[in-house]
């Protein structure tokens, strides 16, 4: 599956292109987010929650592991695995429960909780470049490569 590489100058190309994205989601979407801390994982998840028409502020659920946005029939969940201790947290939890087939799950740092977490249908790494960032996208699935294809017409 053909990669997506894209350079965003700053936070509004973020949010927009993260926008895209979203427009062109599945339900049952997973993507992954990964880069360092203040790479854009979060902004990214903003742009997308705001894609499907979320108006209010999104916080990162760094202490609280996920935070759900129901958006009239399609549910979206925010995952911040990045306190998590230990993987058996997120079971513990019920994180699964949140893996439906239905739900969008936009995941950041998802390597804290690999063992538990369902195959990524997308994985978005973040990286520093210059003043600002660059995407690359990887589709695992054939979901998340009619996403990615969708985005280049």
């Amino acid at each position: 599956m053909t990669p997506i590489s894209v350079y965003l100058a700053n936070e509004d190309e973020q949010c927009i292109f993260a926008q895209n994205i979203s427009q062109h989601s599945l339900p049952g979407l997973v993507i992954f987010l990964q880069g360092d801390l203040g790479a854009g994982k979060t902004t990214f998840v903003r742009g997308f929650l705001q894609g499907q028409g979320y108006q209010g502020i999104v916080k990162s659920p760094t202490y609280t592991l996920v935070e759900p946005y129901p958006l009239g029939s399609q549910h979206i969940y925010h995952f911040d695995l990045y306190r998590l201790a230990d993987p058996d947290e997120l079971e513990y939890a019920g994180g699964r429960d949140y893996f439906d087939g239905e739900s969008i799950c936009l995941v950041e740092w998802p390597e804290k909780a690999a063992v538990f977490l369902p195959e990524a249908d997308i994985e978005c790494h973040l990286h520093y470049e210059g003043a600002g960032r660059r995407a690359e996208l990887q589709a695992n699935t054939p979901k998340g490569q009619m996403v990615l294809d969708a985005l280049s017409h």
